[in-house]
């Protein structure tokens, strides 16, 4: 279960504090640390980050970021991934990546761990939503299911071998039933 640390007053007080580990996040005037990520959330993120930045990477179309900090309007979240259109990251003067997003991700994806609640992880892509996120996943590892939810639409749950919707611009072809064969590691 998430553990509700302490209240701010705004998000720019709470994002003045030290981070913590795992990170915490800003909700609804609240600093909720998020749970600590475990095998099959690791797994998961890792092979997911992997195959979006190895379409999106080299063509420069969209970056996967892991357990990224976002923070847009009154929140500060931490998707387990926040996936990003290159034209939308904030590179610095330099050219690198910055320390501070302060902007909604292009696709947030939540993998669920079997002690988070998954009100307050789907409150969190429903931000995202209203904050012109396109696209949001709930992984859940526990039913191989993957809940989605795409702007404008009701949220669609897909298992199995029917192909999930990723931004438009990524030649990516994933499904429920390839993403949860990732945690089977003989013949990755």
């Amino acid at each position: 279960m998430a553990v509700e640390i302490s209240t701010v007053t705004n998000l720019s007080e709470f994002l003045k504090q030290k981070e913590t580990k795992p990170g915490s996040e800003y909700i609804d005037g609240k600093i909720v640390q998020k749970p600590m990520p475990k095998g099959k959330h690791s797994r998961l993120q890792l092979k997911l980050c992997n195959s979006i930045n190895s379409c999106g990477e080299t063509k420069e179309i969209a970056y996967a970021f892991p357990e990224l900090r976002c923070s847009f309007g009154v929140r500060s979240i931490i998707p387990d991934i926040a996936v990003f259109r290159w034209s939308r990251i904030p590179f610095d003067p330099d050219g690198e990546v910055p320390n501070d997003f302060l902007l909604h991700p292009d696709w947030t994806i939540e993998i669920l761990s079997p002690e988070q609640s998954s009100n307050r992880v789907i409150g969190n892509i429903l931000y995202c939503l209203q904050s012109q996120t396109e696209l949001g996943w709930l992984i859940d590892p526990v039913d191989r299911s993957i809940l989605v939810f795409q702007s404008g639409q009701q949220p669609e749950l897909f298992q199995g071998s029917k192909k999930l919707p990723v931004l438009e611009e990524l030649n990516l072809d994933l499904t429920a039933e390839t993403i949860f064969a990732w945690l089977k590691m003989t013949g990755a």
